[in-house]
């Protein structure tokens, strides 16, 4: 039979409705569940706890390297007090040495002027023009010239104009060494984490 418009051709027909095909000639549809099977559901979590697991533990370790750090910090600032308190003491007593020694050399300088004073305050009066000023301003410049004494005043002096004239402080070189003790610790810290991996 021939296909034409209009007449009904009962094997095309039965072919394209799917409502007469046999056992074996419709096709099977199975429903589709929403959601994971169980094997993906077990996949999950046994992901999620183990990424819930490595969390705890990097976080636990990084807790752990902050608090390191922190006492290797505290460490570090201590011994930084410790140094600079040691240098100031060092300081103070190398002051207090020099003042005793400049006290020392003034009261021997004054006894030096005060003798010289007494020797010659008998030329006052006596001789043209000789008072007790140029007779004391004489003395001064005999024995207030001294080399050791006007040496420790210079370097008293230079240590003192270090301070306020572009030297370098005590405070300042207090902070380059606690700089460089640090520089030096941050240093030796990391090589130590470099070997360690």
């Amino acid at each position: 039979m021939h296909n034409t418009p209009g007449t009904p051709d009962p094997e095309f027909d039965d072919i394209i409705n799917t409502e007469t095909w046999g056992p074996y000639g419709t096709p099977v549809i199975q429903q589709v569940q929403p959601g994971l099977t169980r094997r993906g559901k077990a996949a999950l979590t046994i992901g999620a706890a183990v990424l819930a697991g490595g969390g705890l533990l990097t976080w636990q370790h990084y807790s752990a390297e902050t608090a390191a750090a922190d006492i290797k910090a505290q460490e570090l600032q201590y011994k930084r007090d410790l140094i600079a308190l040691e240098l100031q003491k060092e300081l103070n007593k190398a002051s207090a040495t020099n003042q005793e020694i400049l006290e020392t050399q003034s009261a021997e300088q004054q006894k030096q002027i005060q003798a010289c004073v007494n020797a010659d305050k008998g030329l006052i009066g006596k001789q043209l023009g000789v008072t007790y000023a140029s007779v004391l301003e004489g003395c001064r410049a005999q024995y207030g010239t001294n080399g050791s004494s006007t040496d420790m005043q210079q370097a008293a002096s230079a240590t003192d104009a270090g301070d306020h004239e572009g030297g370098i402080s005590p405070g300042a070189l207090i902070g380059i060494g606690t700089g460089l003790a640090l520089l030096v610790g941050v240093a030796a810290n990391r090589g130590k984490k470099t070997n360690a991996a």
